[in-house]
């Protein structure tokens, strides 16, 4: 593509603390690439910091620049992008407080998300571990509930109490947890609202005795690398698409940059996928022979095989297998070995920018990319370029009024 005869100057407005906040600045970047370049100012690290509210905001109002990309923490914040001069584009926050544009994760998709994933690997018993308060909790808690309600599976929420004093104990905080995860019915798959609740969950289950994944499968939300790959055992979790936010919003920014109205409505990202870790790593099943057969296709997933492969790892016969995935999971071995390589595929077909069908189908165990199109057509009711063009598209098809629920 050619490069605009002048680059446009976008700031980066955000905290490079936030765990996702580097893959968010990727999709910038990746899209500012895709468009031929623009110039970035990454200082100040936020828009308005809460004691320096004027001051930056006075700061940005002088800046000669063309736009702003911002997370904000408070509504002062957004008062603040308010009076500036240029466009800015919100990512992520509170979908009650904001006036600006917007592009955020559905955090009601990634509660949905998170019930079928436990759900597919046979949990028929699910729990919520959340907080009272943030808004984000309870909307993954209601998306989560609404899905287990659907399947109709019980689900146990628990929501932890805000701690005002900053001196009560981290034992005194996790003993209500503890209590909490004694009373469940086992096995159990538990959602937590976000990655270091998730590990406060596992923490717990060690101590009371209680195996993860078998007896309590963990899954959290965030995949932040550090909570999820030090935990042990390592940590599955919702990836919240942070790259296509930040691809997503760079795109609504040159939109706004070059005259087109503003959207009315914020532009929700589904989440990108569950990255699963050791902590859901089992099936719920009693039989040995299903379990096998299931590791086994999760564990070889981007190699080339069919069911006779499948065969040789357990110790029945094709037909006596076929009746116990149907009996347990409600699919032959054949359709439940395509589910898992087409869900595999929806997730790297979700990321932004170009995508090569030939490295999906490699990825994904596929024969080949004619292969591919057939099980994912078959399976999802739309082709995989469909399936690819409708996540970038996503965002131009608000789903819900700003302040609605």
């Amino acid at each position: 593509m050619t490069r605009n005869l002048r680059a446009k100057r976008v700031a980066l407005a955000f905290p490079v603390t936030l765990s996702w906040a580097a893959a968010m600045a990727d999709g910038v970047v990746q899209y500012a690439r895709d468009q031929g370049g623009w110039d970035f100012t990454t200082s100040p690290p936020t828009l308005a910091p809460a004691d320096e509210v004027a001051m930056t905001a006075y700061s940005l109002k002088d800046w000669p620049g063309d736009g702003v990309i911002a997370v904000f923490s408070d509504a002062a914040e957004v008062r603040a992008a308010g009076r500036l001069k240029v466009p800015v584009v919100a990512m992520g926050g509170n979908p009650h407080d904001c006036s600006v544009p917007r592009v955020r994760v559905d955090t009601y998709a990634v509660g949905q998300l998170a019930a079928e994933h436990l759900l597919a690997i046979g949990l028929r018993r699910l729990a919520y571990y959340g907080f009272r308060g943030p808004w984000y909790s309870q909307e993954r808690r209601r998306g989560f509930v609404d899905r287990a309600r659907k399947a109709g599976v019980p689900c146990e929420v628990f929501e932890a109490p805000p701690f005002t004093d900053p001196r009560t104990s981290w034992q005194r905080r996790r003993a209500a947890v503890g209590q909490w995860l004694q009373g469940l019915a086992l096995p159990v798959g538990v959602l937590a609202a976000q990655d270091y609740r998730a590990r406060v969950l596992v923490d717990e289950c060690v101590r009371l005795g209680l195996a993860v994944p078998h007896d309590v499968a963990v899954l959290g939300v965030g995949n932040d690398l550090t909570a999820c790959e030090f935990c042990q055992p390592t940590l599955s979790s919702v990836s919240p698409a942070a790259r296509r936010v930040g691809y997503e919003a760079a795109a609504l920014l040159d939109r706004l940059m070059a005259g087109q109205p503003a959207p009315q409505r914020d532009l929700l990202i589904p989440p990108d996928g569950v990255v699963s870790r050791r902590s859901t790593d089992t099936i719920a099943v009693d039989d040995p022979n299903v379990s096998a057969a299931v590791h086994y296709m999760q564990d070889h997933l981007a190699e080339v095989f069919g069911i006779e492969r499948v065969m040789k790892q357990v110790a029945v016969s094709r037909r006596r297998l076929h009746e116990q995935f149907q009996r347990l999971l409600n699919s032959t071995p054949y359709e439940y070995l395509c589910h898992l390589r087409v869900e595999r595929a929806k997730l790297l077909l979700a990321a932004p920018g170009q995508v090569k069908l030939r490295t999906i189908a490699v990825a994904c165990g596929f024969s080949s990319p004619a292969r591919l199109r057939l099980v994912f057509q078959r399976l999802t009711g739309m082709t995989p370029a469909a399936y690819h063009l409708q996540h970038l598209r996503a965002s131009s098809k608000p789903a819900r009024r700003r302040g609605e629920r």
